[in-house]
């Protein structure tokens, strides 16, 4: 038998408290909204505690393309020791890397000191819709059932899991049920850093290098001797060179794309490894994405003993930790008000509407080896409208993160945290000045919108 149901009202009530979660519920908050921020799991962060790169922070030229809650939480981290300074990767992007132990303490100190009402291990299981609006949200943790009222309801699930069962149309992964594959981080300490960036400069061709267009013309051992000079532990190893084929073939590594080092601590020697993958699996499907766990993990161990085996620098180190949860690059994408396009993405278009800046690649993975990847002109950035957060015939729906209207090319450019948190900038703070003037969301100004933003740190304008 079911207990009492009890009844909650908030001004914004934010689903998912993952890059984009973290972001909306903060911004939220600061705008005057009395916010709830509900999650699933037991912790605040998502993929910021995988140990993954914070992507489309800078552009491939280097430029800022981010602010406001974004670069407070990267100055918090700077502050405890936590976070590498932006590099050029000598390969096509300038990365933001961040020691997710000290993200742990980060990210659930920012959502308290913002004011923010957070509910853990609390479940949306249902979602109430009358007239074209989200009326109510049932939530249910071990206190039992909940109904949760609210003005602008903001769904940073990943995969749209509160706009689908309010009706909204969406799409899912590509054609013939395929989806870029699912990922799980894990982290090496007792890296050597000299041995390993030795072991590029002797053999750049195991690593991806000179990619990008403002480089061209850069040797692969031109960009080897900088990455060496840079002296950071990142290097990513192309899965079709033949130190990874021939891995590879002989059972020793996992089928891959590539094989990403990116630095996680100085001070530990520590290192994270983006390299495992099961492809074409709908992350929806909660057997499928159990099922994955096991096999991820018998990748991990296997990438691991490969990297002491058979990479320079590696000899001494030992595996050091797993991400949280298994990294999810694709399942829904709604149908906004707006569609962001591959044109809009390569072209770096630039628009009067945007709430925010995207600057990653175009970045497609697929089944083993495959992986597309395509540059933004002139290594700079693109708009991303505000209407691709919001649902079609939903008044106070919003969304943010990688369950953004977009077609399935442009998702692989828009996904990334560094974008996440500015659409969840945006969502937050165009959710409060809904809810607190009793406006639909689709009825929101967005010049009004995007002078807050500016107020607030966000970065509208670039270079490129």
């Amino acid at each position: 038998m079911h207990g009492p149901v009890h009844h909650k009202r908030y001004d914004v009530v934010v689903i998912g408290a993952g890059s984009a979660g973290l972001a909306a519920s903060i911004s939220a908050a600061r705008n005057g909204a009395r916010t709830l921020l509900v999650d699933a799991g037991p912790s605040v962060g998502g993929e910021l505690l995988s140990g993954l790169p914070l992507n489309a922070c800078l552009s491939a030229r280097g430029e800022w393309v981010v602010g406001g809650v974004v670069r407070e939480m990267l100055d918090r981290c700077q502050a405890m020791g936590g976070l590498t300074p932006p590099y050029f990767d000598w390969r096509a992007l300038w990365l933001v890397c961040v020691d997710p132990e000290i993200m742990k303490l980060v990210c659930p100190l920012m959502v308290a000191e913002a004011g923010v009402d957070l509910l853990l291990n609390t479940f949306a299981e249902d979602v109430i819709v009358e007239d074209g609006a989200v009326s109510g949200l049932m939530i249910h943790n071990k206190s039992g059932r909940s109904l949760v009222t609210a003005g602008v309801f903001i769904d940073c699930s990943g995969d749209a899991d509160v706009a689908v069962r309010a009706g909204v149309l969406s799409e899912k992964g590509g054609e013939d049920d395929t989806f870029q594959p699912v990922t799980l981080i894990f982290r090496m300490q007792g890296v050597e850093t000299g041995p390993l960036l030795d072991f590029v400069v002797a053999h750049p061709e195991h690593v991806a290098l000179g990619e990008s267009e403002h480089i061209a013309g850069m040797s692969k051992s031109e960009c080897a001797g900088r990455l060496r000079a840079q002296g950071i532990p990142s290097v990513f190893f192309e899965g079709k060179s033949e130190l990874l084929s021939r891995a590879i073939a002989t059972g020793e590594l996992a089928a891959c794309g590539i094989l990403a080092i990116c630095p996680v601590s100085a001070a530990r020697g520590e290192v994270s490894i983006n390299t495992t993958r099961i492809a074409d699996l709908d992350a929806t499907n909660p057997d499928a994405l159990s099922a994955a766990l096991p096999r991820l993990i018998d990748q991990v161990w296997l990438a691991s003993e490969f990297l002491r085996r058979s990479v320079p620098g590696f000899e001494g180190a030992m595996f050091s930790g797993l991400a949280p949860r298994i990294g999810i690059r694709e399942t829904r994408r709604i149908v906004g008000m707006e569609v962001l396009n591959t044109a809009d993405v390569l072209s770096g278009r630039k628009r009067p509407d945007g709430i925010g800046k995207g600057a990653h690649e175009l970045d497609v993975h697929g089944k083993g080896k495959m992986h597309r990847r395509e540059m933004i002109k002139d290594g700079g950035s693109y708009d991303v409208p505000f209407g691709c957060l919001v649902p079609r015939n939903m008044r106070n729906l919003l969304v943010a993160g990688r369950c953004l209207s977009a077609t399935r090319e442009a998702h692989g450019s828009a996904r990334v945290m560094g974008t996440c948190m500015t659409m969840g900038q945006a969502a937050g703070t165009a959710a409060a000045m809904c809810a607190t003037g009793q406006i639909g969301v689709s009825e929101l100004s967005v010049g009004t919108l995007r002078d807050r933003l500016r107020e607030q740190g966000a970065v509208l304008e670039t270079n490129y």
